[in-house]
């Protein structure tokens, strides 16, 4: 019998140790090593099924000029923002990992996808729950054309990676979905399950598996206290892609944004509507962040943002108010506040408004976060609104970076977001005059006069605010 071998790895990272160690000298964190019993001596694991005789033969180095391509056929989900996210569809062989806060909705939406796959036959295996726990969430998950589908579901719930095996090759599957992998133990490592070399083996053979038989698989992962998906970081370099499910549990919008592609863009995402019969697919996310108001109101500006490659119109709410205790508060729901903070010390220094004793609340509607620096110009119209407690002009937008010297900064995609809010109606947008090309660059001038909207140029704070408020 094989001697069992102990030891110790990084929780944060997955480095091995063969001591504990106070300070992981990998990834610099205090306190993260654990122990494991993990195996020892001559045991090989073996393939995730036996291979023959020519599959035994060790791989040759072969010329890059003599290795044949064909354009990758990408199979379509009728989800379309699943679709966006990956590129334009399932890769085959692909190894996609998901993640995010618990019931955020990550298994509903893979069972969603499970169950409405035209002419293909998915394999959900679940380690969470029950066969019938999922035949209740399958009840009230409907198709687009109303009535659950899943013809080609089949639900599998096994922990063992050897097991797995087994039904994958007796089933022989188009698509198999994993929920989750935290959950999957190989008899190959003396660990639990969860651990680091649990969850970095069970993960090696499913990419075997992946990539031998060209089936996609689907892992949903756990993640941490910090928001960082759950095991070694090795994790996420081993697989395809890297799909990270965000959103306030008290919101009903999500947000499935990409932060590792090998197949396509690492900057797109889809926005969900999560309903009590499953996630609905958002088209148009501007017409739902801004609210439908009849009459303008103090504090209020509407700002032209991109969210990966999607132009979206955002509503960005601030209120300013007197401070009734010695310290004023400054708090920002889905925004910097380390940027609020430079945007209201702009404000101070190059336009004459005294906002050191004021309370200074910043809001960006839907419950979604935003990082673009091109909402700092719309942030300050909302926050000088209501300081001044005078509403913007209606159907009005911005787009501009906030430069420290009070400059209004060109943005990227300039003409996404003016085609954008000319879409939805509005009636002007404020945009950086440095975004318009120099004069000798003529074959990239910007054509402005092919948009139907009021295109203000503006090179400073104080004439913008000359410009709404006089």
């Amino acid at each position: 019998m094989a001697k069992s071998k102990i030891a110790y790895f990084c929780q944060s990272c997955g480095f091995e140790s063969p001591k504990w160690l106070g300070k992981c000298p990998s990834c610099q964190q205090w306190n993260t090593f654990v122990e494991e019993v993990i195996e020892k001596g001559n045991a090989s694991v073996p393939a995730w099924k036996p291979a023959s005789t020519s599959q035994q033969r060790a791989n040759k180095p072969v010329p890059v000029t003599e290795i044949t391509y064909t354009e990758e056929h990408r199979v379509p989900t009728p989800d379309k923002e699943f679709n966006r996210v990956l590129g334009g569809g399932i890769v085959p062989g692909s190894l996609v990992l998901i993640g995010g806060e618990p019931g955020i909705g990550k298994s509903t939406l893979m069972l969603q996808l499970a169950l409405n796959m035209p002419n293909q036959k998915v394999l959900y295996v679940s380690g969470e729950e029950s066969e019938r726990q999922i035949k209740m969430r399958a009840e009230r998950l409907a198709s687009p054309e109303g009535g659950v589908i899943g013809e080609g579901a089949y639900i599998l719930t096994e922990t063992s990676t050897q097991n797995i095996f087994k039904q994958i090759e007796a089933l022989e599957p188009d698509m198999v979905v994993i929920d989750s992998i935290q959950t999957l133990h190989s008899a190959h490592i003396e660990s639990t399950p969860g651990s680091v070399s649990q969850v970095r083996e069970c993960t090696a053979e499913l990419l075997r598996f992946a990539k031998e038989t060209s089936t996609p698989v689907f892992l949903i992962g756990h993640i941490t206290k910090d928001g960082m998906i759950a095991g070694p970081k090795i994790l996420e370099h081993m697989v395809d892609t890297v799909l990270q499910f965000e959103g306030d549990r008290h919101h009903v919008y999500r947000i499935l944004r990409t932060i590792k592609n090998r197949f396509g863009s690492a900057s797109e995402l889809g926005i969900y509507e999560m309903m009590g019969e499953g996630l609905r697919e958002v088209s148009n996310p501007s017409e739902i962040l801004l609210s439908h108001r009849e009459a303008p109101l103090s504090g209020i500006a509407i700002s032209a943002t991109l969210e990966g490659m999607r132009p979206m119109l955002i509503e960005t709410q601030a209120l300013v108010s007197a401070s009734a205790y010695g310290t004023p508060q400054r708090t920002a729901t889905g925004f910097d506040t380390k940027r609020m903070s430079m945007l209201l010390a702009v404000l101070e220094k190059r336009c004459g408004f005294r906002l050191g004793a004021k309370d200074v609340f910043l809001n960006i509607t839907g419950g979604i976060r935003v990082e673009d620096p091109a909402i700092d110009l719309g942030l300050a119209a909302a926050i000088i609104s209501s300081h001044e407690d005078m509403p913007i002009p209606f159907k009005t937008c911005f787009a501009g970076e906030l430069g420290l010297s009070g400059e209004i900064r060109a943005v990227n995609r300039v003409e996404q977001r003016i085609a954008e809010a000319q879409k939805l109606g509005f009636n002007q947008i404020f945009i950086s005059k440095y975004n318009l090309p120099a004069s000798g660059q003529d074959k990239k001038r910007m054509d402005l006069s092919r948009y139907d909207i009021d295109i203000k140029i503006v090179s400073t704070i104080e004439e913008v605010f000359g410009l709404l408020f006089g």
